[in-house]
């Protein structure tokens, strides 16, 4: 029955656009060969009839495979953080493959350029359609986006974005604003005459996401008349040893640190940091809820944890390509997240 309304809707837009089912056929899915002002005709008549086309039936009928790769970090001992996204995309997978959607999943080493670009060269190599990644080192990710310009693959970028690679969407945090929250709630306990350090512990410390977390923490300071030095470092080393070499030389050259503020996820690192050298007075916040930090939060050394909802980023990535690529239907280019805020009292409800 939902066959034959469907034929039914087609035939009768043909009718009234005075065109042939073909016609009608190609402005639905798309296609080219259909002047513009017949298409405005057909879609016009279309939005009259409040017409919709069974796009589940049409994909099985025609038979083509839509395949999307997937371009993320794999979890490392650093940081479980990627499970999240990972099961916010095999949530989306399970809902589109209905539609001959098929996932290809490649994944990358955080701390390692040169595994990103590989990836990347694979996933180029495939036959793909669309590709969701997470933009970890900026030259690396400007490439592929010359690539994909080139050769028409809509991109979306989930947790980061590099704003003028014309991304299809971007799907995280509002960077800028999240700073602003992270420098609030710094402030609380925040001694006039203290310190504050913002560390940045990442390979890729020339990164937008630190730049513009920077850029709204530090406004925050000036918004509010704070008057307190703010001293940023950036540790490109990211095992234990070496942040904290890097932080008991600071901590030795600046006495009066009262607060730290982490930029990503290794937040985990400077607690530990903060433990071991007895400094569980500094107050410290960081990134996202992963059990490395959870542990910290629950034991007071870290006081809050801002979270992004990294698995509902996965998920929507997922299906800003599906409307694109199987609903022929705009997406939201940019589409910010929420900014959490998880704290001792409140951590056990919280879910990514």
């Amino acid at each position: 029955m939902e066959k034959e309304n469907t034929a039914s809707g087609v035939k009768e837009i043909a009718r009234r656009a005075n065109v042939s089912t073909a016609t009608v056929d190609r402005v639905l899915h798309n296609r080219t060969g259909v002047s513009e002002k017949t298409k405005k005709r057909i879609n016009d008549i279309i939005k009259e009839l409040d017409y919709q086309p069974n796009i589940l039936a049409s994909r099985l009928a025609s038979k083509k495979i839509i395949t999307l790769a997937v371009i993320i970090p794999s979890v490392s001992e650093e940081t479980d953080f990627w499970l999240a996204p990972l099961s916010g995309i095999r949530r989306a997978e399970t809902e589109i493959k209905q539609y001959g959607v098929q996932t290809l999943t490649f994944f990358f080493d955080l701390n390692d350029k040169e595994s990103f670009a590989e990836q990347i060269k694979l996933v180029l190599d495939q036959d793909v359609h669309g590709i969701l990644i997470a933009p970890s080192f900026i030259e690396e990710t400007r490439e592929f986006a010359a690539q994909c310009a080139k050769r028409k693959i809509p991109f979306v970028f989930i947790d980061s974005d590099i704003p003028d690679l014309q991304s299809l969407s971007y799907i995280g945090p509002h960077l800028y604003k999240s700073g602003y929250v992270g420098a609030k709630l710094l402030t609380y306990r925040l001694q006039s005459d203290a310190k504050v350090l913002i560390i940045n512990i990442s390979k890729e410390t020339d990164n937008f996401n630190y730049s513009e977390i920077e850029e709204g923490f530090r406004a925050y300071f000036k918004d509010h008349v704070q008057p307190n030095d703010i001293i940023r470092v950036d540790i490109s080393e990211t095992d234990y040893q070496s942040v904290a070499r890097h932080l008991t030389y600071l901590f030795h050259l600046n006495k009066d640190i009262g607060a730290a503020f982490v930029t990503n996820s290794r937040v985990h690192t400077v607690a530990s940091f903060l433990k071991n050298s007895h400094r569980t007075h500094v107050s410290l916040i960081g990134y996202d809820f992963v059990k490395e930090n959870v542990g910290y939060l629950e034991n007071n050394v870290i006081d809050f944890l801002i979270c992004h909802r990294p698995e509902d980023q996965g998920y929507r990535g997922m299906m800003a390509l599906h409307q694109t690529l199987v609903m022929n239907a705009a997406v939201t280019r940019l589409s910010y997240m929420p900014i959490d805020i998880v704290t001792k009292e409140n951590y056990e409800f919280y879910q990514n």
